[in-house]
C-alpha cells in the first residue's frame, strides 16, 4: 500500500493482480481492515458515476483478485483471503505492509527498524488509486507516519554521531513538509553537529520566515531555544562533549557512592522516575525495577528509608485502572507496612507521600481505603503549604472521584487547582496532569472547545518537556472529537490501538473493542465482533449478539450483567452504564434498564465520555430511551 498497489506471496513473487480497477478494489479492501464492504459501497466507491453491469463488473474484478491471490486454490473450494460474507466482500489474513509500519512506529524503535520503516515506501501511498475519498484518510495518516519516521531515523543518526547522514536525510524532508517544526530543528541541530554553525542558523532562519510569512505563527519554543544556543554556540549542542559529561558524572557516581548503600537505593528512585515519564519503554521498565527498588529498601530495616523510596516515586496517573493489580497491591502493602513502622516524629510528608502511594495504587479498587487514604495525604498536604506535595496528593483525589457518574465537574475542579499549584510552583508533570484531567473532565462536560485548549497546552508541554505520553493522549483525543463529529471509525481503532500500546497503566486491555463498540452504539449502528474486549466483555458482548440477531444469547448475557454489582469505578463508568441500558432496552431487562437510569441521571447533561478516548453519546439520549 506505501506506494503503488502490490500484492506479493510468501516466497515475495510479484502477483498479477489486473488493470487498475482490480488494484483499487483490492486497495479498498485492504483499508477496510478486515471488515465487510457491502457491494453498494464498492460500486459508489470504484466509480464517480457507477456503469450500467457495475455490480456484475464488481464480481468480476472479486473473481480474478482471487485467481491471483490463491492460485492454487481447487476448483469450487471456498475463497480464504478474499471472502464472501453476508452483503459483499472481506480481505482476511494478509499481512500489509502499512499495518507493520504503523506497529513498528507505535513503540521504541533503533535505527535499523526505522530504515526499515522507510524501506517499506516505493512512492506515495496508494500512488495507482486516484483521488478517490475512501482513500484519503489512510493516506494521509501514511503520510504522516513516513514524516515521523524519517525525522525518528535523523535524531537516532543524531544520538549514533553521524550528523552529515542525518543532515542528508532532512534536506528533502523539510522541503516536502515545511509546517514539521522538528524536522526543521533536527536538520538545524544535524548541521550544527556536522560543524557547519552558520547553516544551521540560516535553516532556523528560513523556518522562521515561513511560518512567519506563510502562515503567520512564531516559532514553538524548541526551535526558537535552538537559535539562540547556536547563536551562543552552546557547547551542550555537541552531542560527544553532553555524552562525555553525562559518562563522567556517571563514573564518578559509581566511584563515590558504595554499592548497598542508601544513596543508591535514594537515587534509583530518582532514576526510575525519570524514566517513568520519558516514553512508554520507559514507563514500563520503571514499574518493573520500582518494586526491585522498594523491596531492597525493605531488607535495610530502615523504616524511615523504606518510606522515602516508596513514597517518592511520585509519578503521576491519569488513569483510575491499573494493568498490573498485583504490582499495585505489593506497592500498597509495602507502604501500609511504611505507615504502621514510621515513628511518631516523622517529617509530616513522608507519611502524605505513603499515603498518596495507597491512593495511587488502590485506584479502581472497591472499598474505602483508597479514598479515605487520598483524602488524609490532600490534608496534611494542604497543612505543609508545600505545593508539590498537594499537586500529588491532589492526583491521588481524582483518581477517585470516579465511583459514581456525573463527577465530570469536580474532576475539573481538582484539575483546575492542580494546574493553579503547578504554574506557581514550577512542577512541570503536575502541570502534564493538571491538563489532562481538564482535557478529560472538560469534554465529559461537553466543552470541545475548552477541552482543545487543553490538548494545545499538553502539545506544547509533550514538546518542551519531553513528555511524549501527553502527546499520545491529545492525538487520540483529536481523533475521537473527529470520529465522533461523523469520521471513520478506522482512524480512532489506529489512535487507540497507540494508546494502548504505550505503556500507560490500564489502558491496554480490551479498549479498541469497547471503544468501537460505543461509538456504535451511540450512532445508532449494529456492533461487530472487534476481538478480545478483556475487562469489558460482559458490557460489549450483548451488542455483538443483538447485532448478529442471536438474541436468545443476548438476553442471556445481559442476564449475566445483571447479576454484576456494576461497572468498576473509573472513567469509563458511565459508558459502561450506557452499553448496559441500552442492550436491557433491547432485550427487554427492566430491572437492568432501572438501576442503569439511576446511576446515569446525575450525568444527564454530560457525554458519556469521561476518558477523552472514547464516547457513548449524550447521557441524555439514553436516558430517553431508558425511561
Amino acid at each position: 500500500m506505501l506506494g503503488p498497489v502490490e500484492a506479493r506471496d510468501a516466497d515475495g513473487r510479484p502477483l498479477p493482480l489486473g488493470g487498475p480497477r482490480h488494484r483499487e478494489l483490492l486497495a479498498r479492501l485492504v483499508v477496510a481492515r478486515g471488515r465487510v464492504v457491502p457491494v453498494p459501497v464498492l460500486v459508489d466507491d470504484l466509480w464517480d458515476v457507477p456503469p450500467d453491469g457495475a455490480v456484475a463488473a464488481v464480481r468480476t474484478f472479486v473473481a480474478a483478485l482471487r485467481r491471483a491471490l490463491e492460485p492454487d486454490r481447487p476448483p469450487r473450494t471456498l475463497a480464504r483471503i478474499l471472502v464472501t460474507e453476508g452483503p459483499g466482500y472481506a480481505l482476511r489474513g494478509v499481512a500489509v505492509d502499512a499495518e507493520d509500519v504503523e506497529r513498528t512506529l507505535a513503540g521504541p524503535a533503533d535505527l535499523p527498524a526505522l530504515e526499515a520503516v522507510l524501506a517499506a515506501w516505493r512512492g506515495p501511498a496508494l500512488a495507482d488509486v486516484g483521488d478517490r475519498p475512501w482513500a484519503a484518510p489512510d493516506r494521509a495518516r501514511w503520510a504522516e507516519l513516513h514524516a515521523t519516521a524519517v525525522e525518528r531515523s535523523a535524531a537516532a543518526l543524531l544520538d549514533l554521531d553521524r550528523p552529515a547522514d542525518a543532515v542528508a536525510r532532512l534536506d528533502a524532508h523539510v522541503a516536502g513538509s515545511p509546517w514539521r517544526e522538528e524536522g526543521w530543528r533536527l536538520l538545524a541541530l544535524a548541521l550544527y553537529r556536522a560543524g557547519r554553525a552558520p547553516d544551521a542558523l540560516a535553516v532556523l532562519r528560513r523556518a522562521r520566515a515561513r511560518l512567519a510569512g506563510e502562515l503567520g505563527l512564531d516559532p514553538g519554543r524548541r526551535l526558537a531555544d535552538l537559535e539562540a544556543r547556536v547563536l551562543r554556540r552552546d557547547p551542550a549542542l555537541d552531542r560527544r562533549a553532553e555524552d562525555t559529561v553525562w559518562a563522567r558524572a556517571a563514573r564518578s557516581w559509581e566511584g563515590a557512592v558504595a554499592p548497598g548503600s542508601r544513596a543508591r537505593l535514594e537515587t534509583s528512585v530518582t532514576l526510575l522516575r525519570a524514566l517513568a515519564v520519558s516514553g512508554a519503554a520507559g514507563l514500563t521498565a520503571a514499574r518493573e525495577q520500582r518494586l526491585a527498588t522498594v523491596a531492597a529498601a525493605e531488607e535495610t530495616g530502615d523504616p524511615l528509608l523504606v518510606a522515602r523510596v516508596v513514597g517518592s516515586f511520585d509519578v503521576p496517573s491519569v488513569w483510575p485502572r491499573s494493568d498490573d493489580p498485583e504490582g499495585s497491591a505489593r506497592l500498597v502493602a509495602a507502604a501500609e507496612r511504611a505507615l504502621r513502622r514510621l515513628p511518631e516524629d516523622a517529617p509530616a510528608p513522608l507519611r502524605a507521600r505513603l499515603l498518596t502511594t495507597v491512593a495511587v495504587e488502590s485506584r479502581g479498587l472497591p472499598g474505602d481505603r483508597g479514598p479515605a487514604a487520598a483524602r488524609a495525604a490532600e490534608a496534611i498536604a494542604r497543612a505543609t503549604g508545600d505545593p508539590a506535595l498537594l499537586a500529588s496528593a491532589l492526583g491521588a483525589v481524582y483518581l477517585h472521584t470516579c465511583d459514581r457518574a456525573g463527577l465530570a465537574a469536580a474532576r475539573d475542579a481538582t484539575g483546575a487547582e492542580v494546574v493553579a499549584l503547578a504554574e506557581r510552583a514550577g512542577l512541570d508533570d503536575a502541570l502534564v496532569l493538571g491538563h489532562l484531567v481538564r482535557l478529560q473532565a472538560r469534554t465529559a462536560l461537553g466543552d470541545l472547545d475548552g477541552a482543545a485548549g487543553h490538548a494545545a497546552v499538553l502539545d506544547a508541554l509533550a514538546v518542551a518537556g519531553e513528555r511524549p505520553l501527553a502527546a499520545v493522549f491529545t492525538g487520540a483525543w483529536r481523533v475521537l472529537r473527529a470520529v465522533a463529529g461523523g469520521g471513520p471509525e478506522d482512524a480512532l481503532r489506529a489512535a487507540l490501538e497507540r494508546v494502548a500500546g504505550s505503556g500507560m497503566p490500564g489502558v491496554a486491555a480490551g479498549l479498541v473493542p469497547l471503544a468501537l463498540t460505543c461509538l456504535r452504539v451511540a450512532r445508532g449502528e449494529p456492533a461487530r465482533e472487534e476481538g478480545d474486549a478483556g475487562p469489558y466483555a460482559p458490557w460489549v458482548r450483548p451488542h455483538v449478539l443483538l447485532a448478529e440477531g442471536r438474541d436468545a444469547e443476548a438476553a442471556e448475557a445481559v442476564a449475566v450483567l445483571r447479576g454484576l454489582p456494576g461497572p468498576p469505578p473509573g472513567l469509563l463508568l458511565e459508558a459502561l452504564w450506557v452499553l448496559a441500558g441500552r442492550a436491557a432496552v433491547a432485550t427487554g431487562d427492566r430491572d437492568l434498564a432501572a438501576r442503569a437510569a439511576a446511576a446515569l441521571r446525575p450525568a444527564a447533561g454530560e457525554l458519556a465520555a469521561g476518558s477523552g478516548l472514547l464516547t457513548a453519546g449524550p447521557v441524555g439520549e439514553s436516558l430517553a430511551l431508558l425511561g
